[in-house]
């Protein structure tokens, strides 16, 4: 599986474009304004995006979502309960003193029941609200083999966790998420978060200060 991360000011924060080493087939993950990286690793890697996938839709997750959509013209996805959020966009980015356009709409809601093929490849959600109500985490494996790479959006961190004081956020809700949610994938499962370094669910277990 390729992977690749891509952050800028004034967020840092990750975007991902991710792929099936053997078909191409890509999907990329929560596109912000490091928006262009990742169209430029897409193109000189030629993958085959085929779908925008949020791990939720607070603004420094979602402002390269439009362009993302004009380059490749394939469904965005996102959990329904943060469509508020996706759609208050503009305020959101006034409250940072930023602007933002309206986005595209979203295409599709995601079905916690079922998986989202990518090439030798799929993909899991599982709803880890918290942070804000509709933050998932994308589980990815090779068909039927356990759900190693996980990528988490704000919910959980290197060495830290999502913040709970945004509308939406409730801290009981976010540690049941990380608990019972991210760490039943298991202690080897790769943790690719919205900010900061790649960790594993092992080491935030053993050592987050946030979660003894």
């Amino acid at each position: 599986m390729l992977i690749e991360s891509q952050a800028v000011p004034p967020f840092y924060k990750n975007g991902y474009v991710v792929a099936c080493d053997a078909t191409r087939r890509a999907v990329v993950i929560d596109p912000g304004d490091e928006v262009e990286q990742l169209l430029a690793f897409v193109d000189r890697s030629r993958l085959d995006v085929q779908s925008i996938l949020l791990t939720h839709a607070h603004i420094d997750h979602v402002t390269g979502v439009a362009r993302a959509k004009a380059a490749f013209d394939v469904p965005i996805f996102l959990h329904a309960d943060d469509q508020p959020l996706y759609d208050a966009a503009p305020a959101q980015a006034a409250f940072f003193g930023l602007t933002c356009d309206a986005l595209p709409p979203v295409d599709r809601r995601y079905d916690l029941g079922s998986t989202l093929a990518l090439g030798e490849y799929e993909i899991a959600v599982r709803h880890t609200p918290g942070h804000c109500p509709g933050g998932v985490c994308l589980a990815i494996g090779r068909v039927g083999a356990p759900k190693k790479d996980l990528f988490v959006g704000d919910t959980l961190f290197a060495g830290s966790i999502g913040r709970t004081d945004l509308p939406g956020g409730d801290h009981p809700t976010l540690i049941r998420s990380i608990t019972e949610v991210l760490f039943a994938f298991g202690d080897d499962a790769n943790v690719y978060s919205g900010h900061g370094p790649q960790t594993t669910i092992g080491r935030e277990r053993r050592t987050n200060p946030f979660l003894r």
